[in-house]
């Protein structure tokens, strides 16, 4: 026990110093200290003030993909992106959703879930690919177990590339987009 405690003393306190709020920062919670990611965040915010009343809902659908597009699109959600700051809501029901943020080519065995999914969604909604699977089938193309692309499947309002698309590029194919 008093080795613990002798451990605890002599490492002493080994967090990061808490980055206070600089002069003319956003005043929406916490900062990623980026000022691209802020100048994005800033045009979203305004765009789904603009045409959602200040709150944009997205289901995101996973269609058969390697999970690296899942992986960038919960990094939206961390404390450094934190897109939510920016009236962005990832819902569970497709049901409450505006947007459906699909990845990955689409299986065969997804594709009536995809069309369901898509069906549920209530008008109007927009779909983006995301991902050069998504996008172009990628390396799977059509085959017996692949519908390639999204637009395949159901109709696609916007395509976000990348082979996984960083988390600013996605904040940045919703902004697109919306700013049409």
């Amino acid at each position: 026990m008093f080795g613990i405690y002798r451990k605890i003393i002599t490492t002493g306190v080994l967090t990061e110093k808490f980055a206070r709020k600089k002069p003319g920062q956003l005043a929406l919670g916490l900062h990623s200290g980026d000022p691209e990611l802020d100048a994005v965040g800033t045009q979203l915010k305004a765009t789904i003030d603009r045409r959602f009343a200040g709150s944009l809902h997205i289901r995101q659908v996973d269609a058969g993909s390697c999970n690296g597009c899942e992986l960038e699109i919960h990094a939206l959600n961390n404390v450094y992106y934190d897109i939510e700051r920016f009236g962005v809501h990832f819902v569970a029901s497709p049901r409450h959703a505006d947007v459906l943020l699909v990845t990955g080519p689409v299986s065969r065995h997804m594709e009536a879930a995809l069309r369901r999914t898509y069906e549920a969604t209530a008008n109007p909604k927009w779909v983006i690919a995301v991902g050069d699977c998504g996008a172009c089938g990628g390396e799977f193309g059509i085959s017996y177990a692949s519908c390639g692309a999204v637009a395949n499947v159901i109709p696609v309002d916007a395509v976000v590339t990348g082979c996984p698309p960083t988390p600013l590029d996605l904040m940045r194919g919703i902004l697109d987009l919306f700013s049409r």
